[in-house]
């Protein structure tokens, strides 16, 4: 299968490199980048052929992802559209829905499929979000494991059963390394105002949280039960827990996922304007 990249960011090359690294041949990957610095680079690291413009030689390909910035996507779909012979076009752009982008596509040829990846995927370490559209072109299995072989490339690959849903996903995963980020600088503060030296307290808070994420994810009870079996009646745990109770931390965070898919629906909504 051939791929052409359109878009040649820190997302592309972050699949990129998890696609070679699986065994994908260079010369089956393409990149469109217009910047020459970023072109060099892709060549150099990457060893793939890239181009500096969208034409029919740079989407002669299996599938077509497309990895620019959101507010960039109506102008390369508009460009990108006449070219398409049956591809599967798989959009990384957040917040753009699919109606939008087959409207400024105008090709009824070809499958769309929207994927919501999360920063850890820079690492390998993803969730990523899938959803095909329209129904009627739903992918058939050989698709479907074309852009499950292509997304799993930077982590695990969740279908979704309706593009309303990928708000909320965007809300929970897509914006979720940042609420991880910000309750280990939390507890990072912590340690340090408790006297701690700073890297004592980083790889605390680092250990900590990494270790806590790889016991639920093992686990087969509850997070709430695992929570349960931390927390000693009358002990230091209980203590935190209570203050945090008290606090209503749990609420503010659940408000605050809820303001994120609020978001995530405005600017679907602004972006598919044009």
């Amino acid at each position: 299968m051939v791929i052409t990249f359109i878009g040649g960011g820190n997302m592309a090359g972050a699949m990129i490199g998890g696609l070679l690294k699986q065994g994908w041949r260079a010369d089956a990957i393409r990149v469109v980048e217009v910047a020459a610095a970023a072109r060099e680079r892709l060549e150099r690291e990457f060893k793939v052929k890239t181009f500096a413009t969208v034409s029919a030689a740079a989407v002669k390909a299996d599938c077509v992802v497309l990895a620019v910035k959101p507010q960039q996507l109506h102008e390369v779909a508009v460009q990108l559209g006449p070219h398409l012979t049956g591809q599967i076009v798989l959009s990384i752009a957040a917040g753009i829905r699919l109606k939008d982008l087959a409207r400024w596509l105008r090709n009824q040829n070809c499958v769309l499929v929207r994927a919501m990846p999360n920063s850890p995927a820079l690492i390998g370490a993803g969730v990523i979000g899938l959803y095909s559209f329209p129904p009627e072109q739903m992918p058939g299995a050989q698709q479907r494991e074309r852009v499950e072989a292509i997304m799993s490339a930077v982590g695990a690959v969740i279908w979704i059963r309706s593009e309303e849903d990928m708000d909320a996903v965007t809300a929970v995963s897509g914006s979720g390394p940042a609420y991880v980020f910000y309750f280990i600088e939390a507890l990072d503060q912590a340690a340090r105002d408790l006297g701690l030296p700073a890297e004592t307290a980083r790889r605390l808070a680092l250990e900590t949280f990494a270790g806590a994420a790889r016991l639920a994810t093992a686990s087969k009870d509850p997070v709430a039960v695992l929570r349960e079996r931390v927390t000693s009646k009358g002990g230091t745990t209980e203590r935190a827990l209570n203050s945090m109770e008290a606090d209503r931390v749990k609420e503010a965070i659940v408000r605050a996922v809820h303001a994120a898919a609020e978001r995530s629906r405005e600017l679907g909504d602004e972006l598919g304007k044009d």
